[in-house]
């Protein structure tokens, strides 16, 4: 599969409902962390972000939340954003849909049980989520996608390229997704904190959505 580390402007257009990214006239940047918690590497972006005073939104999965709820409460005291990202993971496109809903909403009983707050944000895992389900969810949710995919977790790129992807095409109000788990902790490692950097340089606030 071809990685695509920005998404055109078409799709956007046509998935109207879903939020591909923020004001353009703002000079901010979204970031965003899918998969966690995830001990060592979530702590690791925890602690970049805090030595440059930015912020970003982890979208959990609830069995992560469960495994590591200490981790979860540490992201729901800090400034950072949470969002549901399903108890299990799941594939919108492989899933039945009262499955898929029960999942979300499991995830987010944990999340606020853990976490202590009233999650609003959803992200479908791997972006993949049918016309039914975002029906199901668009009454609980606001449904976040993004627009520049870092590509962290792909073993066939190296982390110069990453890098330099993620930079061209990170602008204003962009929601940029990284991945905060065990098969990005190498790559992530490398390439966050020189990203974190050119964003703070290129004069970018960093926010929650």
């Amino acid at each position: 599969m071809v990685l695509i580390h920005h998404v055109p402007s078409l799709i956007p257009a046509v998935f109207s409902k879903l939020l591909w990214h923020k004001e353009r006239d703002q000079n901010r940047i979204y970031l965003t962390f899918d998969d966690g918690p995830v001990p060592g590497v979530t702590d690791f972006v925890l602690d970049e972000l805090g030595k440059r005073d930015q912020k970003a939104t982890f979208f959990m999965v609830g069995d992560n939340v469960r495994k590591h709820p200490e981790l979860a409460e540490k992201i729901g005291k800090s400034p950072h954003g949470v969002g549901n990202h399903t108890y299990h993971h799941l594939d919108g496109f492989r899933t039945p849909n009262k499955q898929y809903y029960k999942d979300v909403m499991d995830c987010s009983t944990v999340l606020q049980e853990t976490v202590g707050r009233d999650v609003q944000l959803f992200r479908p895992p791997y972006g993949r989520i049918t016309v039914s389900q975002q029906r199901m969810l668009e009454g609980d949710f606001q449904l976040v996608m993004w627009d520049v995919l870092s590509g962290d977790y792909d073993p066939d790129i190296s982390p110069k390229k990453c890098l330099s992807k993620t930079k061209k095409y990170s602008r204003k109000g962009s929601i940029v997704l990284f991945h905060d788990q065990l098969k990005t902790d190498q790559m992530i490692r490398k390439i966050l904190p020189q990203y974190l950097d050119f964003i703070q340089n290129q004069g970018f606030e960093t926010a929650v959505l």
